[in-house]
């Protein structure tokens, strides 16, 4: 059984893990050699450390647990660029490839949506590479709806970004228990 949790400092390796691991197998023909050798495991788990050791006002990190296993995580915060349009961002989704297709990045979304919803927010946004039609398609099928496109100067590669936003929380989120 999956279980959604808040993300402590323990859970950084295995996040820069998992998020090396996921991005170089979605990205591998689409960023460019050296991004491809620049973000690896290490570099990661550098920045996923500061993350979770000291996080920015607003941002929440999720992680998807199948016993002893990270399946996949997710994070919200504020946005910093006005291409969101004011809405929350939601700055990383990402599923290990051996838990796909189990809904796992719709239960990680629906509690990002549901954080969003605590903090006050009038929508989530995020932006997707350009080219990454998986990730595009789940996120059409979750109702999101391009509003706009960005060029993510990134710290090694300069990406074409595609923004979907979802200004009906409440649906995204799903009736919520009791």
């Amino acid at each position: 059984m999956v279980a959604i949790r808040g993300a402590t400092e323990q859970d950084a390796e295995a996040i820069a893990s998992l998020h090396a691991r996921v991005w170089r197998a979605t990205y591998h023909a689409l960023a460019p050699a050296s991004a491809m050798a620049a973000l690896t495991t290490e570099v990661r788990l550098v920045r996923w450390r500061a993350l979770l050791h000291a996080p920015a006002a607003g941002q929440i990190t999720l992680v998807a647990d199948e016993g002893d296993t990270l399946a996949g995580f997710g994070q919200l915060a504020p946005a910093t660029l006005e291409v969101f349009g004011g809405r929350h961002e939601i700055k990383f989704l990402y599923v290990d490839e051996a838990h796909r297709a189990r809904g796992i990045g719709r239960r990680l979304m629906t509690a990002l949506a549901e954080a969003a919803i605590d903090q006050g927010a009038r929508g989530v946004a995020l932006g997707v590479v350009n080219g990454n039609d998986r990730a595009i398609e789940f996120y059409r099928h979750l109702g999101g709806r391009r509003v706009g496109r960005y060029t993510d100067a990134g710290p090694v590669w300069r990406s074409d970004n595609l923004v979907y936003a979802w200004d009906d929380l409440k649906s995204l989120a799903g009736p919520r228990a009791p």
